[in-house]
């Protein structure tokens, strides 16, 4: 009977999925969904006025749900470059533990699922801005810049920088200069932080066909352009004690994490060419990553400290 039924699957081209929680996990790209949820969290707080803490836990959780299903969709569609990138080669979908087709249904479903529990039970520009970053990532950066300019990361990178905008929406309904402030920082920080990237994995992108700044701009033009875009992340970063949305401290770290930045991207200036080490380039890949969480950990311990201070003085 089983030689049967295995015959019977064979003859209709049905294939059983061999995947496990495990690997749906990893089509969440937890690390990415991590990043997002902590500065969604940090608009959140941030916020002025009040949210129930029940609220505020199924916004971050919404927010969450949609960044991971961003994260299945954009594996659904990218399995092709994935399974020729040394990097993403062992993903669940190229690796063959998850079929295509689960994978893209699987991320259609927290999509509706995350906006439509947002929108209902938090406020719908909170739903509106989670379904349009959903958008960004997958269609207009995944399915379009990604594979047709150089210039992908740079617009794509808005994707990944509205979940502030988002936390702050779930508590006032509305979208604030300071929620815009912590829109740019990490606008600006992505370009470089994938640059860095790209150039010690030039290869791989190569191999895949993306058009990322060093595969078509040269090294050269990619290591000015990071530079150049570091200047920009360090003042933009200390915006937010300028503006008055931020303590002094606040304001000390971030010209602090700002300079490393621009340290590290001056090394990256200053590498040879043909390095092909990359030395500087992984050290300020590492670097950003450090950077954008210690600087939102900055306003976050900054935000809550004024709400202690509020609370106090009331």
């Amino acid at each position: 009977m089983a030689l049967v039924e295995k015959v019977d699957i064979e003859q209709t081209g049905l294939r059983l999925s061999e995947a496990t929680a495990r690997d749906y996990l990893e089509l969440l790209k937890p690390r990415v969904m991590s990043l997002v949820v902590f500065t969604a969290l940090v608009g959140l707080v941030a916020a002025p006025g009040a949210i129930n803490p029940f609220i505020a836990v199924v916004a971050i959780l919404c927010i969450a749900v949609g960044a991971g299903a961003s994260g299945a969709l954009n594996m659904w569609y990218d399995a092709d470059i994935d399974a020729v990138m040394s990097r993403t080669a062992r993903r669940p979908i190229p690796s063959g533990r998850v079929q295509p087709e689960q994978a893209l249904a699987f991320g259609l479903t927290l999509s509706a699922l995350s906006v439509m529990t947002l929108g209902v039970l938090v406020n719908w520009l909170s739903g509106a801005l989670l379904a349009f970053t959903i958008f960004f990532y997958v269609v207009v950066y995944s399915m379009w810049l990604k594979r047709s300019t150089p210039q992908n990361i740079v617009i794509g990178g808005a994707a990944g920088a509205f979940p502030p905008m988002i936390g702050w929406a779930a508590v006032t309904g509305s979208v604030g200069l300071e929620s815009v402030l912590l829109f740019l920082i990490t606008f600006l920080w992505t370009p470089p932080h994938f640059w860095a990237l790209a150039l010690y994995k030039c290869d791989d992108y190569g191999r895949a066909g993306i058009p990322m700044m060093p595969n078509v701009a040269g090294e050269a033009s990619t290591r000015v352009q990071i530079f150049a875009y570091a200047l920009l992340v360090a003042p933009v970063g200390v915006l937010p004690w300028i503006f008055g949305y931020a303590g002094a401290t606040y304001g000390a770290v971030a010209a602090a994490l700002g300079a490393g930045f621009v340290w590290y991207a001056w090394k990256v200036l200053r590498m040879a060419d043909g390095d092909r080490a990359m030395r500087p380039a992984k050290a300020l890949f590492g670097y950003s990553l450090f950077y954008l969480f210690a600087i939102y950990a900055a306003y976050l311990a900054d935000a809550i400290a004024l709400r202690i201070v509020a609370a106090g003085g009331a």
